[in-house]
């Protein structure tokens, strides 16, 4: 992507290549006009934190394919350096290849089905994705594959016979197991990632934090509080023992009914959309005086999203601390980097000399420091 859009002269070339292509399809009937249809594209730099950018990239590239691979061909006729040409003449190897067009392929299609789930962490997306993925690695192989294989045909690549023996591209080839195409692109590539997938999202999304991400779902005001569920609410104050005791869970229980009572005749809560609002529009109308705890349940709801923008600010901060010249950094070193990164203002206010004297005392020195 960076060889590609490096200057202006290569988006131009970029965009005239992919303007001739659109109306080379549409005199081909391959295509049609209409108002929305075919504008004009360019390759998106992925983001370091956010996943849905990394699938509009792959979309995009993918749409561009023949576009990419022109310009590519211009770099590696005119490029201004031999180390462009070589670079130009790497990712034409490397992109004209099956494995890259299958691999690009597998990547757009979880990240298309996972993407949903970072968008609305407040629905029961995570049982959804969970259901396509699986569906995905046990019913979809044929589909995905012929997929893949289209692509190659109309893009000229070459596409291996499946029952072949597969043959691993640039490695010697002694010690090597032997296994056909087929084993190996659909076990040790599209069974693998899919299984790293599911187990990592069953790592993170445990059923008690679906279980509380359902019942803050109840919380949503939108459609004149159509999600409201009181028994799905109590459940989520049992989550929070240090905040609601036996005797708050069974006022809230009475509280919750007078309060979804009040919320349907009350027309200034018709037009709230989400739980941030909602909690605004008590304190103004000094509702969360009449429902204390189910202002507490509100507070408590809002507090998640806090924790999101927190990982949202780590993974920007590693991407400025594990640069190309960190790039073997150990984990507990970047770490403990990170946390002093991070906490900058709270690392400020300790005086040096008490570092110094808390290092001095680790152990019994030679030399003071």
């Amino acid at each position: 992507m960076n060889i590609v859009s490096v200057s202006c002269k290569r988006r131009d070339q970029l965009r005239d290549k992919q303007r001739e292509l659109t109306l080379s399809a549409l005199q081909k009937g391959e295509v049609f006009t209409g108002r929305g249809l075919n504008q004009e594209i360019s390759l998106k730099r992925a983001g370091d934190t956010r996943w849905g950018s990394h699938y509009e990239s792959l979309i995009r590239l993918i749409t561009m394919f023949s576009s990419i691979i022109n310009v590519l061909e211009i770099v590696l006729e005119d490029g201004i350096s031999s180390e462009q040409r070589g670079e130009a003449f790497a990712l034409l190897d490397s992109m004209q290849s099956f494995d890259f067009s299958f691999c690009l392929h597998l990547m757009k299609d979880i990240l298309g089905i996972t993407g949903e789930l970072s968008e609305a962490l407040q629905r029961k997306d995570q049982d959804i994705v969970n259901a396509l993925l699986q569906d995905m690695r046990n019913n979809k192989w044929d589909e995905f594959i012929k997929k893949v294989t289209s692509f190659c045909v109309e893009h000229k690549i070459i596409t291996p016979n499946l029952n072949d023996k597969w043959v691993a591209r640039g490695r010697p080839r002694c010690g090597l197991q032997e296994m056909t195409n087929l084993h190996h692109y659909r076990v040790e590539i599209f069974y693998t990632v899919l299984d790293m997938q599911l187990q990592e999202l069953n790592n993170r999304f445990t059923e008690a934090n679906t279980q509380l991400l359902l019942c803050i779902a109840c919380l949503n005001p939108s459609n004149s509080f159509n999600a409201f569920n009181k028994e799905k609410l109590i459940e989520m104050a049992n989550l929070y023992p240090n905040d609601f005791t036996p005797l708050d869970l069974m006022v809230l229980d009475n509280q919750l009914e007078t309060y979804i009572m009040d919320m349907g005749f009350d027309d200034q809560f018709l037009l709230v959309k989400d739980i941030g609002s909602l909690a605004e529009k008590m304190v103004q109308s000094r509702k969360e005086i009449l429902y204390p705890l189910v202002f507490r349940l509100l507070k408590l709801a809002l507090v998640l999203p806090v924790a999101t923008v927190g990982v949202e600010r780590s993974f920007s901060a590693m991407a400025i601390i594990k640069n190309r010249l960190r790039n073997r950094i150990g984990d507990q070193w970047m770490n403990d980097i990170l946390i002093a990164y991070i906490e900058k203002e709270i690392l400020d206010c300790i005086n040096n000399d008490v570092i110094i004297q808390f290092f001095q005392n680790m152990k019994n020195r030679r030399y003071k420091l």
